[in-house]
């Protein structure tokens, strides 16, 4: 990991009508780190995701990939909203893998791998066919690519999302909450693919209730709370070392007091 952060939120607010959901929430995260946002439901973990990829707008603040600023332009003192063919070419930057597999129903596993890099890259459809393949048979899934959806299991189609989000060649992959939706015995098969993605090197930035695999996997852990971050550090600093009361009351709450 180099010094100079790939990703950088700094003061990021954002409000729901009068609800404060991210009170100056700010994040650095290094080229090749992983990190794992912990927090109890309605923290803000998972809006936060969203403004990283612009799902969602902010009210205040920034957010800069490799010093680009993502989904606005600085206009004198403004920040001013950019349109969407420049939030689309942004948004290709950054994977997203959601907790709702959200794969096209009407297409195979090749073919919602696919989908983005012909209609999004103008990548020619043969290359990315073959991409698809590979990236299938990176998750495991080579024998599934003529399977469509209903098809698969809950942890299969979770896994051809991920080989989705890896197509455009992401710098930055973002999972919120992926193994929610999944049966207990089909979270280990996802979880193996995202453990072989950190080791590669892949910089993720992962909202997940999965506390062992936070502890495992993670670089550093962000504990948020009422939408503000509240504790950062390494999983051993986190779930170990802090003494912050909210932090402690939170990992009782979910059995993994140390």
């Amino acid at each position: 990991m180099t010094s100079t952060p790939l990703l950088r939120a700094h003061e990021v607010s954002k409000h729901f009508g009068h609800n404060l959901v991210l009170d100056k929430v700010s994040l650095d995260v290094q080229r090749g780190e992983t990190v794992a946002l912990i927090g109890p439901s309605g923290a803000g973990k998972s809006t936060f995701l969203r403004t990283l990829n612009m799902l969602e707008s902010i009210d205040s603040g920034s957010i800069y990939l490799d010093d680009e600023l993502l989904g606005y332009e600085q206009v004198g003192h403004r920040l001013v909203h950019l349109p969407d063919k420049a939030i689309t070419r942004q948004r290709a930057r950054l994977g997203m893998v959601f907790q709702q597999f959200n794969l096209f129903p009407h297409m195979t596993a090749l073919e919602n791998v696919a989908h983005a890099p012909i209609h999004v890259r103008g990548i020619k459809p043969k290359a990315a066919r073959q991409a698809a393949a590979a990236l299938l048979e990176r998750v495991g899934l080579a024998d599934r690519a003529g399977h469509y959806p209903s098809e698969l299991s809950g942890g299969q189609q979770q896994r051809v999302a991920i080989a989705r989000a890896l197509a455009n060649s992401p710098e930055v992959l973002l999972f919120d909450e992926p193994t929610s939706a999944l049966d207990p015995e089909l979270v280990e098969d996802v979880l193996a693919v995202m453990r072989e993605l950190s080791a590669q090197g892949q910089t993720m930035i992962i909202v997940t209730h999965e506390m062992g695999f936070a502890r495992e996997v993670a670089d550093r852990v962000v504990f948020m709370t009422e939408g503000a971050v509240r504790v950062v550090g390494t999983p051993e600093e986190v779930f170990v070392g802090s003494e912050n009361p909210r932090l402690r009351t939170f990992l009782s709450s979910v059995g993994a007091a140390a």
